[in-house]
């Protein structure tokens, strides 16, 4: 049986990644809040922030379960052909 493991995540592919979010986060929000603009413009623009932020959040979750979803799906695809071949035998004679 093949089975294919699924990807590991490195300690350092993980922790640029949330450094990168968290330094782009804060840039931003840094950005929004020394702009010279009135509060107004400033509120809309952090809750813009906010729901960017909480939509890639989303977007990653549904990607991940497409992609496990289809993962799940192979197993089982590969689990029902290991068992035909198992079962199959060229040379047993047909009955009849």
């Amino acid at each position: 049986m093949d089975t294919n493991p699924q990807p590991k995540i490195t300690t350092a592919f993980y922790v640029q990644s949330v450094a990168s979010f968290a330094l782009s986060l804060t840039a931003v929000a840094a950005g929004i809040a020394y702009l010279p603009v009135g509060s107004w413009i400033r509120a809309f623009l952090a809750v813009g922030l906010l729901y960017v932020v909480t939509s890639a959040f989303t977007l990653a979750k549904c990607v991940r379960d497409v992609q496990d979803a289809g993962t799940v799906v192979r197993r089982v695809d590969q689990a029902r052909l290991d068992k035909l071949l198992a079962d199959h035998d060229p040379f047993k004679v047909p009955a009849g």
